[in-house]
């Protein structure tokens, strides 16, 4: 009889375990929503400021340093993104695909000779 109390005992501690972890789980996961809301707000406000400052109903001297920050940032974005594209458009098709270079110097006597 001890072994079946013993066996109940541990499976009624694991039980409390699993219930507490699960229950720590959920708050984590509500807090994380919440402050991924936050930051979605923060953000919507700051492009609202941002484009109220470009646009002048928002004195800009307040914000001088944080747009400055903005656009700098936004023009690393963009160089990034050029340079990716560049990269995408420059790579070697025929180090990729050896093929090709039969096909580049074979004529195809459309050529006036």
């Amino acid at each position: 009889m001890s072994v079946i109390r013993s066996v109940t005992s541990t499976a009624g501690r694991v039980a409390h375990d699993m219930r507490g972890s699960l229950h720590r789980a959920r708050i984590e996961g509500q807090k994380r929503v919440l402050e991924r809301r936050h930051r979605q707000a923060l953000a919507a406000l700051g492009a609202r400021a941002y484009d109220l400052a470009l646009e002048g109903d928002l004195t800009s001297e307040a914000l001088a340093p944080e747009i400055a920050e903005v656009e700098s940032r936004l023009a690393e974005v963009r160089a990034a993104r050029a340079e990716k594209a560049g990269e995408d458009t420059a790579h070697d098709a025929v180090a990729a695909f050896p093929m090709l270079a039969d096909d580049a110097a074979v004529p195809t006597g459309d050529e006036a000779t």
